[in-house]
């Protein structure tokens, strides 16, 4: 028989921690969050804007290249180099951060502490540990099994999330390339992962994993459509599909002085931002859209023979796009780097970073609270409700347009 234990207990939930300590705790770690936070926050309000100091940069490089009498594309060509690994290892660092704070929140959500030994304060090596862990795993691969098909799988679905950080901007004029096409390139290329996970599915030669892939490639596939069809609005009204235009337009202000972010428009903005989150948990293959992985129905799904680096391919993909569709929304609906009225002097990439943690957040939020949906449900959620409410809200906003230039 289990021994019950209460809050006035000497053993409280797991492990010999008593009220007393948790409090200890938790003051300490705000103490310690304090003491990071501010003299971060203080640098950055103090550095500002960083465009000024990289046109400086790459003023230097020029001159530095005339000098020596190299070919003027020498020098684009090393920035655009250095500024791709840049954003690889950005992308790395932060899947590391994100997979750290979906356990913290998904634990204190459950009403425990979550890592808190690896690294020390809150465990935040945990994630670094766990990479190495993977990186250390034996790759097998199942001797019926597909081998190039299997070992191009994780590769095929992490590229397409890399890739599509290149047109975001995280800031007023800091993005890597600014497309006047960014919205549209960034659908195209992360429509491309589902092949690699419907690859490594179908090579892996296990009828769970086979299953997974088809069940992925069916659910990416009806979510991306009202995902898409959600934003037509947004464009409608801003009347470009690129991201730093989309952003631009959100940092005019009514009355001088209230945003005019996209969700602060009547109606239309709250439809379009409610169907663009939830079409985008179904998209990362999260609860209560994980049918592609359920494990109380195929093991571990499109994954399951999957060890090592491999599926730490598969586990980076996920994550980026999570960062990913929550930075597209903080453009897309909430303005970007545009700031609050009398909060000016805080840099754009400040709002942009807090607006996209936001969003995390929610995506983390909604995972630990709804139950798995049955995936005949699944399927009738997205084409007999999100679908039309999606085209609804374009008639809306079509009324509104005509209305508006009467």
């Amino acid at each position: 028989m289990g021994i019950k234990t209460t809050a006035s207990d000497p053993v409280y939930s797991v492990g010999l921690m008593t009220p007393e300590s948790v409090r200890r705790r938790y003051v300490r770690s705000i103490l310690v969050l304090c003491g990071l936070g501010l003299p971060v926050a203080a640098l950055v309000v103090l550095i500002g804007e960083p465009y000024p100091y990289w046109e400086r940069v790459m003023e230097l490089i020029r001159q530095y290249s005339a000098g020596r009498g190299w070919p003027a594309w020498l020098p684009s060509a090393v920035v655009l180099l250095a500024v791709s690994s840049v954003l690889l290892g950005f992308v790395q660092g932060l899947v590391i951060v994100v997979h750290w704070l979906e356990r913290k929140v998904a634990a204190h959500m459950q009403v425990r502490l979550g890592p808190m030994r690896t690294g020390g304060w809150h465990g935040w090596a945990q994630p670094i540990a766990d990479g190495i862990k993977l990186f250390m795993k034996e790759d097998i691969v199942p001797e019926s099994a597909d081998r190039w098909l299997h070992f191009l799988g994780p590769i095929v679905a992490f590229v397409p999330a890399y890739v599509c950080f290149i047109p975001i901007p995280f800031g007023r004029d800091i993005q890597v390339f600014d497309m006047d096409m960014g919205l549209l390139f960034v659908f195209a290329i992360s429509g491309l992962s589902v092949l690699g996970i419907l690859m490594g599915g179908w090579a892996s030669a296990n009828k769970y994993s086979a299953l997974g892939g088809l069940r992925a490639a069916a659910q990416l596939v009806s979510y991306e459509i009202p995902r898409v069809i959600s934003i037509v609005p947004v464009v409608m009204w801003a009347g470009t599909v690129s991201l730093s235009g989309l952003m631009a337009v959100q940092s005019a202000r009514w009355g001088g002085i209230f945003p005019k972010w996209f969700i602060f428009y009547p109606v239309v903005g709250q439809i379009s931002f409610v169907i663009y989150l939830i079409s985008s948990v179904a998209e990362t293959n999260r609860t209560p859209f994980d049918i592609p992985e359920a494990e109380s129905e195929l093991v571990s799904g499109f994954h399951t023979e999957y060890a090592g680096m491999k599926f730490a391919f598969f586990f980076l993909a996920e994550y980026s796009y999570v960062f990913l569709a929550s930075a597209l929304g903080a453009v897309l609906f909430l303005g970007g780097g545009d700031s609050l009225p009398y909060l000016e002097w805080i840099p754009s990439y400040a709002w942009f970073f807090a607006k996209t943690f936001f969003l995390v957040f929610l995506f983390l939020g909604i995972r630990w609270t709804y139950p798995r949906m049955r995936v005949d449900r699944l399927m009738e959620f997205c084409w007999k409700f999100l679908f039309p409410w999606s085209l609804v809200n374009v008639f809306l906003a079509g009324l509104i347009f005509l209305w508006r230039w009467r």
